[in-house]
């Protein structure tokens, strides 16, 4: 078993970069409202919406060409999984022995895993779909594996919900021009500006309709727009009275992210189908035998022997193949519609 526990500033010296980089909570940068201590060697803040540019350093053609004596994979962190280091260390021990290559496990959220990727310090990456295409973009990267879990509707895909209090006056109607016109003047809590459901599909639901032009006019056709810092502060200014109706992942209404009684209080007014997954996607400058190796590898978690660490991650039953455009189109759809960069 490799160990990879990091802090900031040793993360990229333990990669063989002088860099720095901050490392923080990944999947859509939504976080419950449950509070839970970091590791000082873990992770600390970094802004959501800094993402990595084509200009900021060209990727190395020499690095992708070496052969790989050691892979490194960059896993997502989330606030609402305990102990994610030691569990990354348990897999990337699953992962050496299966592919007989020595794995790192690195803890980062998704701009530096991107970044990582494209400068050939990371070889795999666990991301979101949004992620997912801008390491398409930047690294060549693409998605193989898409977690399945319990609580998406859609197994390998999730719903973007927007959520009203359980007693408000809006009515869920089946046609759907109907149903979002009855938001027009109320007050909007997005989860934030790079959350895929909180965000990303459910301004292009509304552009669509047409009932704005872009991300940019949402005052437009709202009477008071805000951003959360996940989907915990989303549902909770909705709870309090701050917000008319907020937008989330279907899941966010279950704990950790409020409490059951919380979930009592709210309900679907209007549902978005087809959020792709998060996945594993994998740099192109892994060999193609090598890259099978490491497909098979991530299978092996399925298996009953791994599965309860797999599950205890990041609450994913198990890892299925995706074709990447395939199944990151819904996402490539909904954020050229809604006007956003990927």
């Amino acid at each position: 078993m490799i160990k990879a526990l990091f802090t900031p500033a040793n993360l990229f010296i333990a990669l063989g970069c002088v860099a720095t980089v901050s490392l923080t909570a990944c999947s859509d940068n939504n976080q419950p409202s449950t509070s839970q201590s970091t590791p000082s060697n873990q992770a600390v803040t970094k802004t959501a919406d800094k993402e990595p540019t084509k200009d900021s350093q060209p990727k190395s053609t020499a690095a992708s060409q070496a052969p790989l004596k050691e892979i490194t994979i960059a896993f997502a962190t989330r606030r609402d999984t305990k102990d994610l280091q030691s569990k990354v260390d348990q897999v990337s021990s699953i992962l050496s022995k299966e592919i007989g290559i020595p794995v790192k496990g690195v803890i980062g959220d998704e701009t530096a895993s991107v970044e990582a990727l494209r400068a050939n310090r990371a070889n795999v990456a666990f991301v979101s779909g949004r992620a997912a295409l801008k390491a398409e973009d930047l690294a060549g990267a693409k998605m193989y594996l898409a977690e399945v879990r319990e609580d998406y509707s859609g197994g390998k895909t999730y719903k973007s919900v927007f959520v009203v209090p359980e007693d408000s006056s809006l009515k869920t109607l089946p046609d759907p021009q109907k149903n979002l016109e009855q938001l027009r003047g109320k007050r909007m809590a997005f989860t934030s500006r790079s959350s895929g459901s909180g965000f990303i599909f459910p301004v292009s639901e509304l552009v669509g309709l047409k009932f704005v032009d872009g991300p940019d006019r949402l005052e437009q056709f709202f009477g008071k727009v805000t951003y959360g810092d996940g989907y915990s502060s989303a549902l909770q200014a909705v709870l309090r009275d701050q917000a008319d109706v907020a937008v989330v992942s279907e899941y966010a209404l279950l704990p950790p992210w409020i409490t059951a009684e919380e979930g009592k209080k709210l309900r679907v007014l209007h549902a978005v189908s087809n959020v792709p997954a998060h996945g594993i996607s994998i740099d192109d400058s892994v060999p193609t035998d090598v890259r099978e190796k490491l497909i098979t590898a991530f299978l092996k978690l399925n298996e009953p022997a791994n599965n309860e660490l797999f599950r205890s991650m990041y609450n994913s039953t198990q890892l299925v193949k995706v074709d990447h455009e395939t199944h990151l189109a819904p996402m490539r759809t909904a954020i050229q519609r809604a006007g956003l960069k990927p």
